[in-house]
């Protein structure tokens, strides 16, 4: 007689289950981490093959955005919240795990989707991209993570603002400290304004339309969109916007290049620019820095209705080529070209305007791009000043006396914007230019608090655009 105990029989294998949804997040967030891509250009062709395959639907293709977008917002406070979960230092996590456990917190605290079914996914998805092993670590890190709501987690993780404003703030809003600082000083005030524009950057943006002058109208845009998705732009006379979202590359006017997607910022800073007052003729505009078309477009649209001829010049051939497409059917006539802004092959003195949207950091869209927040380093503003000043010195040489120059950026920070300008004015790192500041506030009726001119800084929680920059200066000599 065998007396040794019998053996329970071993539970059947159960192969995890992949969650499409969860799976294309967990892939663009690697695509972001690995590639230092942009979950703008990664995640609608993800989406689009998984429609073709059959996998997803509209509500489908929402959650997997907000677990995209979200995460990547909300990834400093999260990466607080994870540390405090864990009993080793956050950066010996592989940054798998931390995709996926980021992803689970944002599901916990940033979403309705129920307690057990953020877990079960999470930990299901870590069972299908990182192993068995790894998804127990996933199940005890988030079980601790449900014990507390987002606010809990804030009033522990996070410094006290009378102790340390600018990392209390960093925490909470889930920035940079040095982000914080610097968009502080851009703003001025106190703590409400600086945290209204700290959380915008953390709001979904509206997509919204540019209707191209004399190619497509507002009223055609917002016919073909239907009268529940469609808004009138705040401030620009060529603004749609689209209330509930959706394809707008559905649209036939955006096909056909008749319009486009543009924050309104941009269409600002372009309008800005054409009204602008100028001496004398008016027949030849410069695009100095087009890539990748947007605002050259609008701009070849509103010389056209003048008789004026639009050149747009970009750096990079590949960005040219954008350009190329966006101006593709203009009525007027335009010329698009490859060249360096800084060694320009015109001739001084050839153009009646000028727009230089020069590279910068970018820390005006942020909302946009969230993941740049994370990307950007305090050094890159040294590398950006002096392309920014030799673009902006360039382009009042290549403007004649008289005309007009619009030095823009999408920062807001105050050595990519002012502090650029009024170097170059008073010729710091170089020869004097002789030219003088237009103020550009009653060019944009109708928009409130522009500051104390001449130049204009828009916001994205004041004016719900990107934070655009503008400095229009009229040539004198």
């Amino acid at each position: 007689m065998n007396d040794q105990p019998r053996r329970r029989p071993a539970k059947p294998h159960r192969r995890p289950r992949k969650d499409p949804v969860r799976f294309l997040a967990f892939e663009a967030l690697r695509a972001v981490d690995e590639r230092d891509a942009y979950a703008n250009l990664v995640l609608p062709p993800l989406l689009k093959k998984a429609r073709a395959k059959g996998d997803f639907d509209g509500r489908d293709a929402a959650l997997a955005t907000e677990l995209v977008y979200g995460t990547l917002r909300r990834q400093g406070t999260y990466d607080a919240i994870v540390a405090a979960c864990i009993d080793r230092p956050l950066r010996e996590v592989d940054p798998p795990v931390l995709d996926v456990l980021n992803m689970g917190v944002h599901q916990l605290l940033g979403t309705r989707i129920p307690t057990h079914a953020a877990v079960s996914a999470s930990v299901e998805l870590a069972r299908v991209v990182l192993g068995e092993g790894r998804a127990k670590f996933v199940n005890a890190v988030l079980r601790k993570v449900s014990a507390h709501d987002l606010d809990g987690w804030v009033e522990k993780v996070a410094p006290p603002y009378d102790e340390d404003a600018e990392d209390h703030l960093a925490v909470v809003h889930s920035h940079p400290r040095w982000i914080v600082s610097a968009l502080w000083d851009a703003l001025g005030g106190g703590r409400a304004g600086v945290e209204d524009l700290l959380e915008a950057d953390n709001e979904r943006p509206e997509v919204t339309l540019v209707a191209r002058p004399g190619r497509a109208t507002t009223e055609e845009l917002a016919t073909a969109l239907g009268e529940d998705n469609s808004l009138p732009g705040r401030w620009s006379p060529y603004a749609v916007r689209m209330a509930e979202g959706g394809e707008p590359g559905a649209l036939a006017a955006v096909q056909e290049g008749r319009a486009g997607v543009q924050d309104e910022g941009s269409q600002l800073v372009a309008a800005a620019l054409a009204a602008a007052p100028v001496e004398g003729r008016d027949t030849r505009w410069l695009d100095g820095c087009a890539g990748p078309g947007g605002k050259a477009a609008l701009l070849a649209a509103l010389a056209a209705e003048r008789g004026a001829v639009l050149l747009a010049a970009e750096k990079q051939p590949h960005r040219a080529r954008l350009v190329e497409r966006a101006l593709a059917g203009n009525p007027g006539p335009y010329q698009v070209i490859t060249a360096d802004g800084t060694r320009p092959p015109w001739l001084p003195g050839s153009f009646d305007r000028i727009l230089m949207d020069v590279p910068c950091s970018g820390l005006g869209a942020l909302r946009r791009r969230p993941e740049s927040r994370w990307r950007r380093r305090p050094e890159d503003l040294e590398a950006f000043a002096p392309l920014q000043r030799g673009l902006l010195r360039e382009a009042l040489k290549a403007v004649r006396v008289g005309g007009a120059v619009g030095y823009a950026t999408c920062s807001p920070h105050l050595a990519e914007t002012r502090v650029v300008v009024e170097d170059v004015l008073k010729g710091r790192d170089g020869e004097p230019v002789e030219a003088e500041w237009i103020d550009a506030r009653p060019l944009l009726p109708g928009v409130p608090a522009l500051g104390e001119g001449p130049d204009i800084q828009l916001w994205p929680h004041l004016h719900g655009t990107d934070a655009m920059y503008l400095a229009l200066l009229r040539r004198t000599g």
